[in-house]
């Protein structure tokens, strides 16, 4: 972990200007098994330090990929440079950010440098598992990623802190043959937040859950296509967080929203059924902690939940300390930065649909002829809040009874639109961590919510 060298350079901070300091390392690792072949071993660090100095609103940026004292010095020199040179020949100024909280956070985790070969034998311990019991599948994958961010952030007029944010997954890929012959394929990701002693101590422990997916991966080989058109159907929580990061989420975005997302004319408007309310938590949500907690954002700001949705009004953006002071919200901490060399943007934490009271067996019973949607392969979305997903797994609903599995698929539709047709929403919530959003720079985010029952776009064969 990163030693603290830079609080002692506050004192060097330029009068008259806010300023932060960030010492950042990013580490990942990699190991991936095809069929039981060590097909690759490979991690990577990185470390440096960057200054943001702000005068009259303008940034002065600059960066360096070493650690020392010396290095931080020299970019706080070269940012503050950078800020008074564009003051002089911005024109007008502009007003530069309220004062933020000051506080002190220190690291909730630590990040644990697990030996290689101790991860490899766990993967194969997988495998073995796999290829034991299950000989008739087509291939197998099992493939393990750990990344990590330990940063140390100084500021001059807002809130300083160590915080750490390691996470660790193992997927398993199971490929069978489907009744024509062709491949199909279900994967699932294992872990979350911390190291790799914290989720794959015992490898044994996952073999129930791989069992599952599975089974799950039979029902899909004997599966059939879905009906196109627009249907009644369940999304499952790993389809509604999709929804809530790809389709809302990033329409409202500050950012963004400036860019003309559709979400700018909407606030305090109804976007969606008033079962529906949507948060960016932080930290905490339902009395636990959430998949990939923030605590400080990487321009001082504390973290706190970002209210999106309130019973299907949208009632506000996340924001920067600089958006944040143009719309006249309070800033919630969602500026991050994924490596030393690059400036806070403006980014999602854990967004999730908030639950409902309605149970699923009630949801599925009230459906004659519709889907359930359970697992989604991919998302992408734009600032008209248009969308479309793949969906990996999901099954027939007939007469209120689950029929035979489907074979892959895609939703569509306008987000919100479709969530004002959002007439029954269950107590449950699942959360989904292992990805990164691409926004620009990757980064880490969690996404979730509760099963929903809606009218949407399915494709067919």
């Amino acid at each position: 972990m990163l030693n603290d060298i830079l609080t002692p350079l506050s004192s060097l901070f330029p009068d008259g200007v806010q300023t932060v300091l960030r010492g950042h390392e990013n580490r990942s690792r990699r190991v991936a098994l095809l069929k039981g072949s060590l097909v690759q071993n490979a991690r990577s660090e990185s470390r440096g330090i960057s200054a943001r100095v702000t005068k009259n609103g303008r940034h002065g940026f600059s960066s360096v990929a070493s650690y020392t004292q010396a290095d931080a010095e020299r970019v706080l020199k070269a940012a503050s440079e950078n800020a008074l040179f564009l003051d002089a020949r911005a024109g007008s100024p502009r007003p530069g950010f309220p004062a933020g909280e000051r506080a002190l956070f220190s690291p909730a985790l630590g990040i644990v440098d697990t030996k290689q070969k101790q991860i490899i034998d766990v993967c194969r311990a997988l495998d073995a598992h796999i290829s034991e019991k299950y000989p008739d599948l087509m291939s197998r994958n099992v493939v393990y990623t750990e990344d990590s961010q330990d940063k140390i952030i100084v500021t001059s007029d807002a809130s300083c802190g160590h915080v750490t944010y390691p996470r660790c997954y193992i997927y398993v890929f199971l490929t069978a043959a489907s009744s024509s012959g062709a491949p199909v394929e279900l994967f699932k990701a294992f872990g979350g937040r911390g190291s790799f002693s914290d989720h794959f101590s015992r490898p044994e422990d996952l073999y129930d859950d791989i069992d599952l997916l599975y089974r799950r991966l039979m029902d899909k080989a004997d599966g059939v296509y879905a009906k196109a058109g627009e249907k009644t159907v369940i999304l499952g929580g790993m389809m509604g967080g999709m929804l809530a990061h790809e389709a809302v989420g990033h329409t409202v975005e500050a950012d963004l929203v400036l860019g003309g997302s559709v979400a700018g004319p909407s606030l305090n408007r109804q976007v969606a059924s008033p079962l529906i309310s949507l948060v960016d938590y932080a930290h905490t949500a339902f009395g636990e902690t959430v998949p990939l907690p923030v605590y400080l954002d990487d321009e001082g700001t504390p973290a706190r939940d970002a209210v999106l949705i309130r019973d299907g009004i949208l009632k506000g953006y996340m924001n920067s300390r600089e958006t944040a002071q143009r719309f006249g919200m309070p800033p919630a901490g969602n500026a991050r930065a994924w490596t030393f060399a690059d400036e806070p943007l403006i980014r999602m934490r854990n967004t999730a649909i908030l639950p409902g009271k309605d149970s699923l067996e009630d949801m599925i019973a009230s459906i004659d002829d519709g889907y359930y949607l359970i697992e989604s392969s991919n998302g992408q979305a734009d600032l008209t809040g248009e969308f479309m997903f793949g969906v990996s797994l999901g099954y027939e609903i007939k007469h209120g009874r689950l029929g035979r599995a489907l074979l892959d698929t895609t939703v569509s539709g306008i987000a919100f639109d479709m969530l004002k047709t959002v007439d029954m929403v269950s107590g449950n919530v699942t959360w989904s961590s292992s990805g990164f959003c691409g926004k620009k720079q990757p980064m880490p985010v969690g996404m979730g919510g509760p099963e929903m029952r809606c009218r949407i776009s399915i494709g067919g064969r």
